[in-house]
Formats: structure tokens, sequence, C-alpha cells
């Protein structure tokens, strides 16, 4: 143990390791010792007593949370999901739909996905947890009546018996398509088709052979359909417990041509909960107090009387802001060889109040004063003599460093979260498109080339210096027949001289060559200027890692160097990094950037970037706390590899040891901005 200026010197900022992105609250488990109870402990009372409301008479009910940017809502919601989750199954919703004319199957596949996680203390997933609390699965006369004793086994062969029981059981409730819905339930227990199933209740567009394999004719392709597959979860977890939908972010939904939030479309899905009585819900609308008071008087009458409560988010008092910083300091505390007689050391209780006179913060702008002090701080604790990067070029420098960190994090996020492209709709991925050529400051971006259905799966822009525009469609479906319709769209497009050339993306097959979809298509990109791409999942990480920041900026979460970063300022940081351009193939092979030819004499690096930026965002660190860091974020690699790169950074003159003569522990390593 060593005193508490020597652990500062060495160790990050501690809070810089807090995401100040909003988050799906299935990607990111909260920690609960950095909790202060106290803070929003009347929204969750509020929120509770709503949820038991509809656990007791199975009427669906919505929540209206408010509270300016910065206040906590979407880690609010991620309280809410950690210690409600054993009295109910929540879905996590972000309001980012490509288009307003599709809300239900977008409701429907994010409602699925969070279904198939994996709760806190749990071994299975919420779905299995749903399914099996099913009288079917619970009580015993019926498991033995229908499966006899050797009930999983039995169960693979008895799927008549799982339909017909489930029919009888619920025939007042209106299931929608029983036969089939109750069929596909059955499957899930069956862990060879648990994945096909799962696809189908999300609304993925399946093959014909998935389909076979599950005994259905058709997918969930409609907005009605999905609206009552929903409904169907509802009706019958009113023997179970409620499904709480957690809509978070309504800034990320589409905007109107007068620059408004297509809201109405959305407030009509809440008010269709309650009119059409889908049962045992609850609806937690998450939403910024500004955005609210904008788009407050678009909304129809009828549909703000479907709101049932509403819950304002109130600023925090210093007492918890203390509680906060309390939280993260207090691992570094606990490295010290003494006890301190402060909490929040080198804090202090004087900084809060004059930096909010009034007693009154937000709990991100608590955080980022903490990481502001706390810097300066540790910079008055650094060696004469050594630059700690002041001048303006060297801030710019700073902020572009901790935006790489950001990215490469949630970038590796990104990486977990989507391991195959089917993950992702046709819909989605064209949006993911879109808002990286809106990045790239590509001219004339229109969505929809196609007409039609599958309208939402196109886009165009204008060619750079001429006239000519260029259409880009995007499908993964499996089924044939959808791709044979988006042939046909394709070709009824460039008959239309809607673009003068068309790229087709589709990692996946486009069927034999007697379907009529693959003839199409060969008549389009076959030995024509015309031309299709195969993407690589990589590639789309990163895509799906700029949609992930074009979010949090648009709900004004996204903080860099204490600012909040708006979705202008995001697409300058992303041209100034040139991670699209050089990283993400996709935007190479549309011809959109240059392809990037490594250097060989470059000696960049993944790990070496990152101990870089490192280096730039703490001034000064130590050199095995940089090496932990790195082993953190790169899993897998060799500590000596780690070292090699360090050695490279200071011969590159970029990075500097302050004390080259101590031992390797207590070795600092600074950031050296004159080269």
């Amino acid at each position: 143990m060593t005193d508490i200026n020597d652990i500062i010197k060495r160790e990050v900022n501690p809070f810089d390791v807090i995401n100040l992105k909003p988050t799906n609250f299935w990607a990111d488990q909260q920690d609960a010792t950095l909790m202060v109870d106290s803070i929003h402990k009347e929204a969750i009372i509020d929120i509770e007593s709503s949820l038991d409301l509809v656990g007791k008479n199975h009427i669906s009910r919505t929540v209206l949370l408010v509270g300016d940017s910065g206040s906590g809502k979407s880690y609010l919601l991620g309280r809410l999901k950690r210690t409600l989750n054993p009295k109910a199954f929540f879905a996590y919703i972000l309001c980012n739909w490509a288009d307003s004319s599709n809300i239900w199957r977008h409701i429907l596949r994010y409602t699925v996905d969070s279904l198939t996680q994996v709760p806190e203390g749990e071994k299975e997933s919420q779905l299995m947890l749903w399914l099996k609390s099913l009288s079917a699965f619970t009580r015993s006369d019926i498991k033995k009546r229908i499966f006899n004793d050797n009930f999983w086994e039995a169960l693979q062969s008895n799927r008549q018996k799982f339909i017909k029981h489930l029919k009888s059981t619920y025939k007042t409730a209106g299931i929608y398509n029983p036969d089939i819905f109750f069929g596909v339930l059955h499957d899930l227990a069956n862990p060879e088709l648990y994945d096909i199933a799962c696809e189908w209740l999300r609304g993925d567009d399946l093959s014909e052979e998935s389909m076979q394999e599950i005994k259905v004719k058709n997918c969930i392709d409609t907005e009605d359909a999905a609206k009552n597959i929903l409904a169907n979860f509802g009706r019958i977890s009113t023997q179970t417990q409620p499904i709480v939908l957690c809509f978070d972010n309504l800034d990320t939904m589409p905007q109107t041509l007068e620059g408004f939030l297509d809201i109405q479309p959305f407030f009509n899905v809440n008010t269709t909960i309650h009119g059409d009585n889908l049962k045992n819900f609850l609806v937690i609308i998450s939403v910024i107090t500004n955005t609210l008071r904008r788009h407050w008087d678009r909304v129809l009458p009828a549909d703000k009387a479907g709101i049932h409560k509403t819950v304002q988010l109130r600023r925090i008092n210093l007492k918890q802001a203390e509680a906060l910083w309390v939280y993260h300091l207090k691992p570094l505390h606990k490295l010290a060889n003494s006890q301190l007689e402060s909490s929040i050391f080198p804090l202090t209780r004087q900084i809060l109040e004059t930096n909010y006179p009034g007693g009154k913060t937000m709990p991100r702008n608590t955080l980022t004063l903490g990481r502001e002090e706390y810097q300066k701080y540790k910079e008055a604790l650094q060696i004469k003599n050594t630059d700690n990067g002041s001048s303006n070029n060297h801030k710019k420098d700073k902020i572009k460093a901790e935006f790489e960190l950001l990215w490469q994090k949630e970038y590796k996020k990104i990486q977990g979260k989507i391991p195959k492209l089917s993950l992702l709709s046709s819909s989605e991925l064209i949006q993911m498109l879109q808002q990286s050529l809106s990045a790239l400051q590509i001219q004339g971006i229109k969505p929809k080339l196609l007409t039609g259905k599958y309208a939402t799966y196109s886009l165009s822009y204008q060619q750079s210096k001429k006239q000519d525009r260029v259409g880009i469609v995007w499908t993964e479906d499996s089924n044939m027949t959808t791709f044979f319709y988006v042939m046909n769209a394709c070709k009824n497009a460039i008959q239309k001289n809607s673009c003068q050339t068309l790229y087709l993306i589709r990692a996946g097959n486009v069927g034999k060559p007697n379907l009529a979809g693959n003839q199409i298509y060969r008549q389009i990109f076959t030995n024509t200027h015309n031309q299709h791409i195969k993407p690589s999942l990589p590639a789309v990480h990163y895509l799906a890692t700029y949609q992930s920041f074009v979010n949090a900026a648009k709900s004004q979460e996204l903080v860099i160097a204490g600012k909040t970063i708006n979705v202008q300022e995001l697409g300058f940081l992303m041209r100034e990094s040139q991670i699209l351009q050089k990283k993400c193939t996709l935007l190479s092979d549309l011809r959109l950037v240059s392809k990037s030819n490594p250097n060989p004499a470059s000696n960049s690096s993944p790990i070496k970037d990152f101990l870089l930026n490192l280096i730039k965002t703490q001034g000064f660190m130590g050199v095995p706390t940089l090496i932990s860091q790195a082993a953190i974020q790169f899993s897998g690699i060799q500590e000596i590899e780690i070292q090699k790169s360090i050695d490279l950074l200071c011969q590159e003159q970029k990075a500097k040891i302050i004390n080259p003569t101590a031992k390797l522990q207590d070795q600092l390593i600074s950031w050296n901005p004159q080269t």
C-alpha cells in the first residue's frame, strides 16, 4: 500500500471509466455497488407501484418518464430492470425505427431480442423462464396427462398435444393464429429448433427450409401480424408476470419534413395497446423534458389520455452528488496506506458548493465535474518540466484521443452484440449505412429508392461531380420469395431511370439458377455496370458503432472531454479520425472512399493507438496500469506485445518514461506532445 498521491499519479482517472452514453440495459450490466439508493428513489417507487397494479389486474398501463438531459433516465431504466426483474420481464426498445410504417415490427424485434437475454442470477433466458411458467409446464397433473413422466423427452414428440392444451387454456383470450403461435412456442423447448423459433418470433424473413422445420408457411411481415404476436405474449403472460416495454431515446425516431420528430405514430401505438386491450404490459416512455415540451402539442388529445402517470426526474442534491463521487473514488482509496480524512479526496465539498450554488445538479454534470477536478489535481502532481499538453492543438489532440478510446470501447461491445448479420433487419442495415454516408458528407442522399413494401431496404445519392444517381439496395432476407420481390423492385427502379448505377449489398446467397429471383438478379448484375457487394461482418460492426454514437448524440447524451456533442460535431470527429474511411471496407467497395493500403513502414497498430490515446487523456500514468488497461481492451494479448508497443512510442518520442531508473512497477509514462 502506498501514498494516495502516488496512487493518483499512476492510476486512470476513476471518472473516465464511466460510459456517459446511454445504452441498452441488456448490453451493460450495472454494478450495484456504484448505485446511490437515494437518487431517484421516488421515481422507482412510483414506477414499481404501476407495475404492481399491472401484475394484479393485468390491465396495461403507461408511465411517462421525463427528465432533463443528463438526469439519468437511461441509467434509471437499467436500475429498474436490475431491481424489478424478479417480478417482471423487461424489454429495452430504442426508438430508432427506420420508418414510422414499421413501428410494430421494430417493437416486436426488440422485445423478443430482450426476452432471449438471461437475467442476472438466472441460468436461462427470460423467454424460457416465461415459457416454463405456463400451466403446461408447472402443473404436474397437466404435465403427466400431456407428456407422461419423462417430460422433456416426451415434449419433442407431443407437439399436437401441447398445442391442443394451450388452445383450450386460452380459448377465451383471443390468441392470434393459435396453431402456429403455440407450435412455435413448443419448438422453443427443442434446443435444435430454439434459434429458428426465436427468429420467427422476432419477425425475421426465414428461408423456406427453416420455415418447414418449425412447420410455418409465413413469416411475420406486416404491422398487424407483429402487433398481434406481441399481443399474444401479453395475453399469455397473465398466467406469469407482466412484460415491461422500456422505450428509450425518443430523439432517435424519424423526423418529419418540418424537422419535428414523427411522434404521433408512436403515440398511436401506445393508444392501441390500451384500446385493443393488449394485456399485461407496463409501457415506460423515457423522454427528454425539452423534447416533450416541443412535441406535446403535436400529440392528439386521445393519445395523451393513454398516459396513466408522469414521473419527473428531479435534480439531485449535493449530498447525493457527493455520494456519487464517493463510490467512484472508493477503489482508489482502498489502495492507500492510511485512512484518508475525506471519502472524496482529492475532491472537496467546496467544489460542489462553488459550482452548484443552488444546491442542485444533474448526475451526469456531477460525474463530469469530478473528472475535470480530479484531472486538475493529478496534473498539479506532475513532475516539473513535463509538458502536459495545454495548448489549443494539444487540447484538440486530447479530444480526438478520448473519442477514439470511446470508439474502441463501443466497437468491442458491438462485436459481442452482433455475432452475425442475421440479427439485423435489412431496414436497420440500410439505415446504418445512410448515417455513415451522411458523416462522410455524401451529397444528395435520399431514402427509399425502391417503391412499395421493400422501400426501406434502399437509398440513393448523387455521384460526386456528376448528375448521375447511384442506388443502393441492401437485403439479407433468407426467403427466396422475398428476394424475388426485391429484385423485381430493383428492375422497376432501373426501368424508371431512378438511378444510373445500382449496388446490391447482400452477404447471403442469391438462390438457385432456376429461381425467378436469381434470373432477375443475373439480368441486373451480370456483365453490367451494376455491382453485387458481399459485406464483411467487421464492416457492419463499424456502421453499427457509428449508429450507436449517432443515437447518443441525438439524445444529447454523448459527452467527450466534458462537452455534449451533437450530430454535426460527431460527423466532424468522424471525418477527422478517418475511422470509417480507413476501416470500413464496405465504403471502399462502394467506391465512396479510396481503398486503404497499409504503409509497410508504418508502425501503427490498434494496440499502439490505444496506448497513446490513453496516455493523452491521462497526461501521465503508471506503466503497469497502462499495460493492464491494454490487456483488458485486447483480450488474449501477451504482456510482452504491449511492452513492445510502449517501447515503440518512446522511441518515436510520442511518449516518455518520467522516471526510467525506477523499477517497472514504479515507472510513470507521460505524453510527449512536442512531436
